[in-house]
């Protein structure tokens, strides 16, 4: 979520040249070899821990994962360890609100100045009129910086009171700055539009985002590994550490509440699941898309699938074109810097690819990514699609 990368995330996902062809993991099959995919990758770009799972027809066709959960350690990762989603949550509070939308508690036309009657005073005038669909399409005007200027993102870490609290508190801080644009006009990413979504929804129901999420999403989908923040527990090599390149040297996180972004950021950025559960959000999504699932109503998954204005940004959601899609296709890329993760979804030809890796910083972007590439020309030449 650091900014910065971000803004890298994107112009890669745009404007590298990938996904053309082929060889991939294993699951319910040996058709699709994934360690052999992601085994060679993992050794050029010196990555601990991969993962890779390949969905065909609403199934899992194969899952798998290469390497070790702490760099210098034995542990080997598993099908079943977590790995961090970053900015791929964004999909997941968007679907939250979508929910809440079709249960009358919100409207996707709500705006800031009627979700926050008490914080209108201090609210500059140009937010008020901002709504949800602005806020989940990065349309509200909000900066790029994930915190408010008179403080830090290491700040964040210090906030008092409940969770619900410190995301009112962010938001009031947000919502009396002047705006980059004016909103409505402008796609700027922004991890702050979907903060203060989830503290929209905080609102109006009396429950964090965090229980919001396990009591729509997690739990209705079978979520059981899903978390927030840093995968395991500080001392124990239970699931994959997190690791960063400090010069030449890569660095192991050991898990803890500084070793993530804030979570008063969560909406925006901090769940880790298994790949497993992971697939299991981008299934609902693939029947949603092609009217097969009432989890949602098949508008409301057009909704979040649609991009807004000239903006190629849907709600969680980049939408472009790719000719072995069939057409368009449905992509996010996520990191809080120490992690990778990213979902290229083809609801045209019934498949999707999910990569992780628990390594930061934009060379292992292109490594993801390129395991992505290999993995989707895998599954396009076994299917014959």
């Amino acid at each position: 979520m650091k900014t910065k990368i971000f803004k890298r995330i994107f112009l890669i996902i745009f404007f590298i040249c990938f996904l053309v062809l082929p060889c991939s993991g294993d699951e319910n099959t040996n058709s699709i070899d994934i360690k052999s995919i992601l085994d060679p990758i993992k050794t050029k770009y010196n990555i601990p821990g991969m993962g890779a799972c390949v969905i065909y027809k609403s199934e899992i066709l194969a899952l798998d994962t290469v390497g070790v959960r702490k760099y210098g350690n034995p542990e080997a990762v598993t099908r079943d360890d977590q790995f961090h989603l970053g900015s791929c949550t964004k999909a997941i509070t968007a679907t939250l609100i979508a929910k809440l939308v079709e249960e009358g508690k919100l409207r996707w036309k709500d705006t800031l100045g009627e979700l926050f009657p008490e914080l209108k005073s201090s609210m500059h005038p140009k937010y008020r009129k901002v709504t949800f669909v602005q806020l989940l399409t990065h349309r509200g005007g909000f900066p790029e910086r994930s915190w408010p200027k008179d403080m830090t993102i290491g700040d964040l870490y210090t906030l008092t009171g409940t969770m619900t609290e410190q995301r009112l508190f962010f938001t009031k801080k947000m919502c009396s700055e002047t705006p980059e644009k004016t909103p409505g006009t402008q796609y700027i990413y922004s991890n702050t539009g979907y903060v203060i979504a989830g503290t929209a929804a905080e609102k109006v129901t009396g429950k964090s985002w965090e229980e919001l999420v396990k009591e729509y999403i997690f739990t209705p989908l079978g979520m059981k590994t899903a978390g927030f923040g840093s995968m395991g527990t500080p001392g124990k090599i239970e699931e994959p550490w997190q690791h960063e390149l400090v010069g030449e040297i890569i660095r192991p996180i050991e898990p803890g509440p500084y070793s993530d972004n804030p979570l008063v950021l969560g909406p925006a950025g901090t769940i880790h699941c298994s790949l497993r559960d992971w697939a299991q959000f981008i299934i609902l999504h693939m029947k949603g898309e092609a009217g097969k699932s009432r989890f949602l109503k098949y508008k409301t998954f057009k909704k979040l699938h649609t991009p807004i204005g000239a903006s190629d940004y849907a709600m969680g959601w980049i939408v472009t074109v790719r000719e072995w899609g069939g057409g368009d296709v449905l992509t996010h890329a996520g990191s809080n810097t120490r992690n990778w993760s990213v979902v290229w979804m083809a609801p045209k030809k019934d498949f999707a690819v999910l990569v992780t890796a628990n390594f930061g910083g934009d060379v292992i972007y292109k490594a993801i990514d390129k395991a992505a590439g290999l993995l989707i020309g895998k599954i396009i030449s076994l299917m014959d699609l």
